[in-house]
């Protein structure tokens, strides 16, 4: 009875979700397809772009990024043709010829500088695009002077070619996927004349009137929808499909909606499905499943300020049946690793090895830190959307219990789960975590600082991590990124709990779609209905 009324129940709310969005089709039967993701759609405002991939996507459909991820991990153009540098510390970047906005003004390097203004300026600062490379931004903050009008370190050379020098080596990598894929530059010939305090909750965003990408914002529910009407004016070609409707649904209502024909695509980062319902998705003649490059990370993060005790984290480390999980409850979906680096990444290194589970050596370290009074009491933070790992959290608690560890799981929403991680008020969280593999210092030079999520720094770490980004040999990187891992892997400021392959869904009926990981939404304007 409980499954079906579970059943029931999320065939309901997935019919509820499907009839929202066909009240925003069109009548006169003109192209629309319907997108699942399972997160709310925080903001489309640029200016306030985070670290979650939803935001992220759901952004550039109306304003591109300089340049892109493909599913074959290259940096490909979006608003630039090009971005170079000679020395790792000047990037010139060539914007398109043909890039304009929806109203076809040219988009220019003077848009690409005053973008870089606002999010330096005080009033709308947002601290995620590493601000503070750039000569001309405090070295902590990232913030420029008050009322600046230039920055020191972006010059423009001619209407499509600018400039912008860092203040020391960063790889040409590492910037095309911070400021290449992160910033998305905005009209200065409409915005312009407003005051910056007033830019970061302005109106506009919700409805903005001149783009740069294939799809207009027609109407906005953070927590329930976005639905998007063709820029008929897109440089790269108009939309085929007029009618892109992005519903934040439940996990639980997605294999109904797809099994109802109702939704055609489900991209692996920004929309989840149950792992009991893939098996149900694979069976469907309608749809095709596919399994995504196994990219993002279970993420284990310990506060080091709080436990201290390196043993107390390798008992984790050791005291963690990851196989199981993985087979058990992630049913094979993925692979395990140590610390950060998943098989995709070209710095990957089978050198690292894998931690072996073993609960007797990692009793024996509880037993030691305890009698060294380490607490052995502690509050691990989980994602409550994540129905896999708030299972698995359960087993892991137990598991640990038979060790010596006393875990309280508290399972919060993701909102929440950020606000506690950036508060520093836990001992342990999980999270999935997206690195891109082409990429991977970003992440790591910030979580492994005292002022990550880890409050784990030291010299060692420091000195390897700034080799990746001087260093033009790869072997040289990759021999500095497995030094960082093997420090992690030793002193567990972090586990892998298990890289995850999520299965992306395409319905038959959309064509030229390719759900994976990276490289989804490129070439939106091209898909179509058959």
């Amino acid at each position: 009875m409980k499954n079906l009324f579970r059943s029931l129940l999320a065939l309901i709310l997935a019919l509820t979700m499907l009839l929202g969005a066909a009240s925003c089709a069109a009548a006169d039967g003109e192209k629309s397809a319907n997108i699942a993701v399972t997160s709310a759609v925080d903001t489309l405002n640029p200016l306030r772009t985070d670290a979650t991939e939803i935001v992220k996507y759901a952004t550039s459909l109306v304003f591109l990024p300089l340049v892109e991820l493909n599913a074959d991990l290259e940096f490909v153009p979006q608003l630039a043709e090009s971005i170079t540098t000679d020395d790792n510390l000047t990037f010139t970047i060539k914007l398109r010829d043909d890039a304009v906005w929806s109203d076809g003004t040219p988009v220019t390097s003077r848009d690409v500088e005053f973008t870089l203004l606002l999010i330096t300026s005080p009033e709308c600062f947002y601290a995620w695009l590493s601000q503070n490379i750039i000569v001309g931004t405090d070295d902590n903050t990232g913030l420029a002077p008050q009322g600046a009008t230039s920055l020191e370190g972006v010059k423009i050379v001619d209407e499509k070619t600018l400039t912008v020098t860092a203040k020391w080596p960063v790889a040409l990598y590492t910037f095309e996927n911070i400021l290449g894929r992160y910033l998305f530059p905005l009209p200065e010939h409409v915005l312009g004349d407003i005051p910056r305090d007033q830019l970061l909750t302005h109106e506009w965003f919700f409805n903005p009137t001149v783009i740069s990408g294939p799809y207009f914002v027609e109407k906005y529910d953070p927590n329930h929808y976005v639905y998007y009407v063709a820029n008929e004016n897109y440089f790269q070609g108009a939309p085929i499909i007029k009618r892109l409707n992005m519903n934040v649904v439940d996990p639980a209502q997605v294999l109904a909606g797809l099994q109802a024909g109702e939704i055609d695509l489900v991209q692996p980062t920004t929309g989840s499905l149950l792992l009991e319902d893939y098996e149900a998705v694979n069976a469907l003649s309608s749809v095709k499943g596919v399994k995504s490059t196994p990219v993002t990370n279970q993420c284990i993060f310990f506060n080091t300020q709080k436990v201290t005790d390196v043993r107390i984290r390798q008992a984790i480390a050791c005291g963690l049946d990851r196989q199981t999980i993985l087979d058990g409850l992630v049913l094979g979906y993925g692979e395990i690793v140590d610390a950060f680096l998943c098989s995709a990444s070209p710095y990957y290194s089978e050198e690292l090895g894998v931690t072996v589970y073993d609960p007797a050596r990692a009793a024996e370290l509880v037993k030691a830190a305890k009698a060294d009074g380490a607490s052995t009491d502690l509050v691990w933070y989980v994602n409550s959307a994540d129905s896999t790992f708030v299972n698995a959290s359960a087993y892991i608690a137990a598991t640990l219990h038979e060790i010596g560890l006393n875990i309280e799981v508290k399972t919060v929403e993701l909102p929440m789960l950020m606000e506690v991680a950036g508060s520093g008020e836990f001992d342990v969280l999980t999270v999935e975590y997206t690195l891109a593999p082409v990429d991977p210092y970003t992440d790591m030079a910030w979580l492994l600082s005292e002022g990550g999520w880890t409050h784990y720094a030291t010299a060692d770490t420091a000195a390897n991590l700034s080799l990746t980004q001087t260093s033009t040999d790869q072997d040289e990187v990759r021999k500095a990124y497995l030094a960082v891992n093997r420090e992690v892997q030793t002193n567990v400021p972090m586990i892998s709990c298990y890289i995850v392959s999520k299965l992306g869904v395409v319905s038959n009926r959309l064509i030229n779609a390719h759900p994976d990981v990276f490289g989804t939404f490129i070439n939106v304007h091209e898909w179509d209905i058959q």
